[in-house]
């Protein structure tokens, strides 16, 4: 079995926004919600109000005030089969995105289009809404009958955005591919996992040869045909990936370690991708079965977008053993899940691969960082330092390298 749920159309265009009206037209001229944020609307108010005015398309707004909660969808939904709203609309980043695809939901599946002010997430066009408690520790996810009916990304709007937005997106994006990989590898050979994993690896393809001059672009405020392609792989590669599913559930570890660190109040100032990318850290370390994808290329793509590598780098300085045994405890991936990994996955092996990410980093410096990973491997169910592994120089003495 293979479900497929995407959007019906998707459109990336610089100043795409001026154009917004003549794709609600269609639908409705005077029964608009838009769910937005203060920072998102100062972006694209004045379009959005030119566009509107020259239709006659009225609407009312809303901000998204906090986390994407189902006590904030069953509010918004109230208000918006109060107000008879015909069509729901998303415009901000993904906790917006996700609590506009929820009332659209909730409220009798209604017409529903996005607008991703960031890439930093496949928000825009995933067939799910993330959600979360009040405090920001991740719950679940609500899955969606109706899919958006327009993907509206104006890339005008997002190289103007802060390049982290870009990079946490580029990071969440190519993290699918090495969730994905595992499964694959453990003979798992279902054709939606296949079509994911496709999917995936083409946006981690595109990362690998235009994700920096992206990030350069970016920095730039410029549009590019390599911004455009990186956002493309960011917002819909990675939902497509999103997108196909069969009866077998997977979760990507990553993503289970993603969940768990939100459970810490302290940590919360990360974005998505950024956390991700560290949970693909840790994923690395506990993955050292034959065939397992190349440490050292991917530990050097998380350094390229700034990913935090280490417990200290997210801010971890202080009771460590305390704290990696509880993001180790909190990693909630059935056994039956984990089971489909080539790798043993228990909370045991968690919090040593959480330690050991402390140990290594808690002599050295940044320049260090991310070599780390390379000198330990499987034994049984625990980790141990190789020590067969090399070693190059740094300036200041011998630090592990990198083996081949």
């Amino acid at each position: 079995m293979i479900v497929v749920k995407a959007p019906q159309n998707y459109l990336n265009e610089p100043g795409l926004i001026a154009r917004i009206g003549d794709y609600v037209s269609p639908f409705t001229r005077d029964g608009v919600m838009i769910i937005t944020s203060p920072k998102a609307w100062l972006a694209t108010q004045q379009a959005v109000d030119s566009s509107f005015a020259a239709l006659d398309i009225h609407y009312q707004r809303y901000f998204l005030q906090g986390e994407c909660t189902a006590a904030t969808i069953a509010a918004f939904t109230e208000q918006a089969v109060a107000g008879d709203f015909k069509l729901i609309i998303g415009i901000g980043g993904g906790k917006v995105l996700d609590t506009a695809k929820g009332i659209a939901e909730s409220g009798g599946r209604l017409p529903l289009i996005t607008v991703p002010t960031v890439a930093a997430t496949c928000a825009a066009w995933s067939p799910i809404s993330v959600l979360y408690t009040e405090a920001g520790a991740h719950l679940n996810s609500m899955p969606l009958q109706r899919t958006p009916e327009w993907v509206l990304v104006d890339s005008q709007i997002i190289a103007q955005t802060p390049v982290r937005y870009l990079k946490a997106g580029i990071v969440d994006a190519l993290a699918k591919w090495y969730e994905f990989e595992p499964y694959l590898r453990h003979d798992d050979s279902s054709l939606s996992l296949v079509l994911k994993a496709q999917a995936a690896k083409l946006a981690l393809d595109i990362f690998e040869q235009l994700g920096e001059q992206a990030i350069a672009d970016n920095q730039a405020r410029q549009v590019t045909p390599a911004l455009i392609k990186v956002v493309d792989a960011v917002i819909a590669l990675a939902g497509m990936a999103n997108s196909m599913r069969d009866e077998i559930t997977r979760i990507g570890v990553a993503h289970g370690i993603h969940n768990s660190i939100t459970r810490q109040p302290d940590l919360h100032g990360f974005l998505h991708g950024e956390l991700v990318g560290f949970g693909l850290v840790i994923q690395s370390l506990l993955d050292n079965t034959a065939g397992a994808p190349s440490r050292p290329k991917l530990l050097g793509l998380l350094k390229a977008f700034s990913t935090p590598l280490t417990l200290r780098q997210l801010g971890v300085t202080e009771s460590v053993a305390t704290r990696a045994a509880q993001i180790a405890r909190d990693v909630q991936i059935a056994p039956s899940i984990a089971a489909r990994l080539p790798f043993e996955l228990n909370v045991d092996r968690i919090e040593q691969a959480l330690l050991f990410v402390a140990k290594d980093a808690a002599a050295g410096d940044a320049a260090a960082v991310g070599e780390f990973a390379v000198g330990y491997r499987a034994a049984g169910s625990s980790l141990v330092h190789d020590t067969a592994v090399g070693y190059r120089a740094d300036g200041n003495g011998l630090v592990p390298g990198y083996r081949g």
